[in-house]
């Protein structure tokens, strides 16, 4: 069954684990199909493989394999994990048959599935019905690590049930994937193996005792006596581990029945593992399909499924698979070890052609469920569901602190990553995990927060001989970046210095106002201050014609960081009033009783909105604009707070759109930086206790108190990671999350000096 997954994040990278192609083996031909279908189907999908080998050379794999697992090896299994959680994998979709992982019982993988961080999705070949002790305890562990587990029967999923107690919520049932082939009439294709004008049964497969092909060669004489030209083509080469244990004794026996009987001109033995194409024309071929198994123990059968599926007649012994897709008539069962009933079955459906084309249009039509295009979008809505179930596995792990309890310490300041972030140019825009992204460049608008939070900590008495200096650098990029013939900001610079755009966003705009205008208020340098003050008075004037609501906060807010420098600036305070005026407009035309927000989609650092509103009015003592601006944000903190009373920020991916679902994830670090601040405005604003709270609320979201219970912040590096994802965090430090968190730690403690010096009973 499938929960319902509301605009899930977009997977981007999927890993196979099992055995894989060219290794002759069942699950290697179904790990194969499942991974090719899902890169065909989803090409922005990345789906590497990481298959077990059972022998020491390995196979000749293709480029998909990325890693390769020694079967009896422990460590490699170990050393498996750390490749797939290093490589930032999104889900690990295991391929579970007992015997093709090493330790008792196959034990090895339960190693690997251990040291995971993200979520497995199970399928299981095999569930057993009586399993011994310690099949038993494996199968339960693997139930547990797993998040999804997917069986191919109804009768799989009840042994889940009754026998292992397994969670129903976690299974889901997907058919056993068919290749995709037309409904053709088998005469099409016997020419090709010379059988033309035969009745033609077939069995396919790795031979081995348990296929109970020798009672299929028993019921030949008794058919050949009807239906002279009938022909018996077993396809395929002895399993492996039977050459290796045993030789080619099997085969030999069942050539020397064929013989004993006296129908070996009627037995086709095809020595060989045949490739995808060739197979499906002997599927083709067949009037029947034989699956003669001798035990009922088969939950899951591909030979089965891909020649019933393809449209053929079929009969077959009653082990479990076959019993359940064969139900309602739609092939024939005979007893086990009964030769005697196979041929009695397929005397019957060579006699009475309009059921045998009944069977075989019937089974086609129920195929079209089964064909891998359709599997692979199934399987694609377990992965979304597995990340979705994996996501809130983390809010029962203890959190860093919650609001009932007293506050410790902030953490900190530590500026380690962003001096690494940074070289004489500016701040780069991204890192792999903590190292700098040469490749991505630098943009404004992170030049512009770093400049925003040199001032700030400056004014904290956080000042440094090494923060000036890069706060310095950070201006030169600010006024490299402004075109003075345009009036507007470039943003994005590519490593090599050169502009990759001919003008930036008005958010990007926006923002460098602000930052300038923080310069302006807060430079201890006078030369510092001229620079930003003339690149503010250049810049601001084209603010006015600005679209984006942003822009206009974010211009707002550096207005009233430069007019705390030069109250009489007539200008800035016109337009202060202009865009204070519209924003507030836009508020009143997009509200309702329901939705108090100022467009119809929260989208990104949407707290800046109503900060810019509680600010101007503040400053501008229009009590009127003031409340607007609260109402909006106390909106906002409302829908981003969990259910178990965490910060929730309103997801990136996909957004809020009135009247739809809402995003929940990925979860930015702006958004709690943008909340943060717009908070501890409102408790300016208003001395009430409650945006105190909220602005603790938002700030404790970086450590830990999340939906995942992990924190975003790293003490070790001194940098945030870039998102919450549904299921794990982003392992890379960027400019924009790890400012956002530097930004948020530097209000926060701003605030709690404020209220210590006032002796303010709020908590704090």
């Amino acid at each position: 069954m499938f929960l319902s997954v509301s605009k899930p994040a977009q997977l981007r990278k999927v890993a196979f684990l099992g055995d894989y192609l060219p290794r002759k083996c069942g699950i290697a031909t179904f790990t194969t199909d499942l991974r090719c279908s899902i890169a065909k189907e989803y090409p922005k999908i990345q789906c590497l493989v990481a298959p077990v080998n059972d022998r020491d050379e390995g196979y000749d794999y293709p480029a998909e394999v990325r890693f390769e697992i020694e079967e009896q090896d422990l460590p490699s299994y170990l050393r498996a994990a750390d490749f797939l959680n290093i490589t930032d994998v999104d889900v690990v979709c295991l391929q579970h048959e007992f015997g093709i992982f090493g330790g008792s019982a196959g034990s090895h993988v339960l190693a690997l599935l251990r040291e995971l961080r993200m979520p497995i999705v199970t399928t299981l070949h095999t569930v057993l019905r009586e399993p011994n002790p310690e099949q038993r305890r494996v199968m339960r562990e693997l139930i547990r690590l797993s998040t999804r587990l997917v069986v191919m029967s109804e009768r799989g999923r009840q042994f889940l049930l009754e026998v292992y107690d397994a969670p129903e919520a976690k299974i889901d049932l997907i058919a056993h994937g068919i290749p995709d082939m037309p409904f053709a009439d088998p005469n099409y294709f016997k020419d090709e193996f010379g059988v033309a004008g035969s009745q033609v049964l077939l069995t396919f497969g790795l031979l081995a005792p348990n296929k109970g092909i020798e009672y299929g060669l028993q019921a030949l004489p008794a058919i050949i006596r009807e239906f002279p030209r009938a022909v018996y083509i077993v396809l395929g080469a002895t399993h492996p581990n039977l050459v290796r244990d045993e030789g080619e004794a099997y085969r030999l026996s069942l050539e020397l029945l064929a013989t004993s009987l006296g129908v070996q001109k009627h037995v086709v033995f095809f020595n060989r593992f045949v490739e995808l194409a060739e197979l499906m024309r002997f599927i083709g071929a067949a009037d029947i399909y034989l699956t003669p198994y001798l035990t009922e123990s088969q939950i899951t059968s591909g030979t089965l499924a891909y020649a019933f599926g393809a449209g053929n007649a079929v009969v077959s012994t009653p082990y479990w698979h076959a019993t359940e897709l064969l139900d309602g008539g739609r092939g024939r069962i005979v007893p086990f070890k009964d030769a005697d009933a196979i041929a009695s079955a397929v005397i019957e459906l060579l006699r009475d052609e309009p059921l045998r084309h009944t069977l075989r249009r019937d089974a086609y039509h129920l195929g079209r469920e089964m064909i891998w295009s359709h599997v692979a979008k199934i399987y694609v809505k377990s992965f979304e569901q597995a990340r979705h179930d994996h996501s809130f596995v983390g809010t029962r792990a203890p959190l860093i602190k919650t609001l009932d309890e007293k506050p410790g310490e902030l953490p900190k300041l530590k500026l380690d990553h962003l001096f690494r972030l940074s070289d004489s140019t500016g701040i780069f825009q991204h890192a792999t995990f903590t190292v700098p992204n040469f490749a991505e460049g630098y943009c404004t608008d992170d030049n512009a927060r770093a400049l925003a939070l040199a001032m700030m900590l400056q004014r904290l008495g956080h000042g440094s001989p090494r923060l000036n200096a890069r706060a310095a650098t950070y201006a030169a990029f600010l006024n490299h970046a402004f075109d003075r013939n345009r009036g507007r900001f470039h943003n994005f610079m590519d490593f090599d210095r050169h502009w990759l755009d001919k003008v930036g966003s008005e958010d990007c705009h926006g923002q460098a106002l602000w930052a300038l205008g923080a310069c302006v208020a807060e430079a201890g340098q006078a030369n510092f201050q001229m620079l930003a003050a003339q690149l503010f008075e250049l810049a601001l004037p084209v603010a006015i014609e600005f679209t984006s609501p942003r822009a206009w906060a974010f211009t707002l807010i550096g207005v009233d960081e430069y007019l705390m420098r030069f109250s009489g600036d007539r200008r800035a305070e016109g337009i202060r009033e202009t865009l204070t005026a519209q924003l507030a407009q836009r508020y009143k035309d997009a509200s309702t009783d329901d939705w108090h927000w100022f467009e119809d989609t929260l989208s990104y650092a949407n707290a800046k909105l109503p900060h810019a509103l509680i600010l101007s009015g503040r400053c501008m003592k229009d009590e009127a604009m003031q409340e607007l601006g609260l109402t909006a944000l106390r909106w906002l903190v409302k829908i981003q707070t969990s259910e178990a009373g965490a910060f929730r920020p309103i997801g990136s991916n996909g957004f809020y759109r009135r009247g739809r679902e809402r995003a929940l994830f990925d979860q930015q670090p702006i958004e709690g930086q943008a909340t943060v601040s717009a908070c501890i405005e409102a408790y300016r604003a208003t001395k009430d206790p409650f945006w105190v709270t909220e602005a603790r609320r938002a700030f404790e979201w970086f450590l830990g108190r999340n939906d995942l219970g992990l924190a975003l912040y790293d003490p070790g590096s001194g940098g945030c990671r870039d998102g919450l994802h549904m299921d794990r965090l982003s392992q890379n430090q960027g400019a924009e999350s790890t400012l956002a968190f530097l930004l948020a730690l530097a209000e926060k403690e701003a605030l709690q000096n404020a209220l210590a010096s006032f002796s303010d009973p709020v908590g704090e």
